[in-house]
């Protein structure tokens, strides 16, 4: 059981054991990370993998010298874009069953609707949007499957949101991740990403609103 929390709490706080990683495992990290950014943004049962805050962590190891730049920002750039393909497809082929049940083992039921709405609200640019969203991020390529979007439409909002999701939060981490006060409350500044990524999606559900209004 020990073994199992270990692997479990590294998982949940990947970017808080990084430092440890990159010094045992040092290459490999990439893969490791390609891996954790592949399976959340993958694998809609995965929600709660690190995103934001683990590009964020990674920026700022890299200005370190902990990481090539442009090697893990392409890294992950790849990992991103395949983990939403393999979701969207997974959403096409498999979602109506899945969706259709009302209570299921592996799947929050709650989280899928709430994405399913986000979509069905916004349409195509919810797989932009959502990348900036915890949670969202994660279902959305499954809806879009699920609502037949087409598989060229869906790759161009994928790489696009995948670029500016990755380009965000890396530069971030990059120039202001080992800020002194940054580091002595590195957890905070985790948390306080996450609410800010909330907030492009706040905004355009504020412009929807006003439209309506």
């Amino acid at each position: 059981m020990d073994i199992i929390h270990t692997i479990i709490d590294y998982l949940l706080h990947f970017e808080v054991h990084l430092d440890y990683v990159i010094s045992n495992y040092h290459s490999w990290t990439y893969l490791f990370l390609f891996l954790i950014l592949f399976i959340e943004t993958g694998f809609v049962v995965m929600p709660f993998l690190p995103g934001d805050s683990l590009l964020f962590a990674v920026g700022a190891f890299a200005s370190r010298g902990s990481f090539d730049f442009w090697s893990i920002s392409g890294t992950l750039l790849m990992g991103a874009i395949l983990g939403d393909t393999v979701n969207y497809s997974i959403g096409k082929f498999m979602g109506p069953k899945i969706f259709a049940k009302e209570n299921h083992k592996l799947l929050n039921i709650k989280h899928l609707e709430k994405a399913h709405n986000f979509y069905a609200k916004y349409g195509a640019k919810t797989i932009i949007l959502a990348r900036f969203i915890p949670i969202v991020r994660t279902f959305a390529p499954f809806v879009a499957g699920i609502g037949k979007m087409t598989y060229k439409k869906f790759m161009s909002y994928n790489v696009i949101g995948a670029t500016l999701w990755i380009f965000s939060f890396i530069p971030l981490g990059y120039f202001f991740g080992n800020l002194p006060f940054i580091q002595r409350n590195f957890k905070f500044a985790m948390l306080a990403i996450v609410v800010i990524s909330v907030v492009p999606g706040l905004i355009e559900y504020i412009r929807e609103k006003r439209k309506r209004g």
